[in-house]
């Protein structure tokens, strides 16, 4: 579903969920993504895989907000950290990391992006959700987040390259979490 970006959070049409997070370790949550038949690719196997990426012992649950670059009020885009600084003055957190494995475990139906939309390099995918989290590092070839995608009918837990000066298009859809 594509949310029209006119109107700015929170009188604009946004998508809000309730996510459980935590209780599972990074093991685990694997595991589950496997027998879920969920792929991840290389970026996402790397934050997986490192120290700075942490899950909660504990269970919890998190209500989050789906909308777009321009439901923020950036009709031309705009750069990560403009995008997280105006959510904040919205009213709107960061995610932790863990919440795009949990999301995707809970989210199934998730739409394929527009048919004749080519991916275009250095651009989010059409369809493509992207999990507004705290960066774990500056590094440039270190993956910044987490996305979610359905490509040809399969879930995909995605991980993102972007540096501090990518603009991020206003039809862009990012999940946050309210305070």
């Amino acid at each position: 579903m594509r949310i029209p970006h006119k109107k700015i959070y929170p009188e604009c049409p946004f998508i809000s969920r309730t996510v459980e997070v935590g209780g599972l370790s990074k093991g685990e949550l694997i595991e589950k993504l496997k027998q879920s038949s969920i792929m991840m690719n290389e970026y996402g196997k790397r934050l997986f895989a490192s120290d700075r990426f942490t899950t909660s012992e504990t269970k919890y649950s998190l209500e989050t907000v789906e909308l777009t670059v321009g439901n923020l009020g950036f009709h031309e885009g705009a750069t990560t950290n403009q995008i997280y600084k105006r959510a904040s003055e919205l009213g709107l957190d960061l995610c932790p990391v863990e919440l795009g494995p949990h999301l995707r475990l809970a989210y199934h139906d998730q739409p394929e992006g527009e048919v004749g939309n080519p991916l275009q390099k250095q651009q989010a995918p059409s369809g493509s959700i992207t999990i507004a989290s705290e960066i774990l590092t500056e590094e440039d070839d270190f993956p910044k987040g987490f996305y979610l995608r359905r490509i040809n009918g399969v879930l995909w837990l995605r991980g993102y390259r972007a540096d501090h000066l990518h603009v991020w298009n206003a039809d862009d859809h990012f999940i946050f979490s309210k305070k």
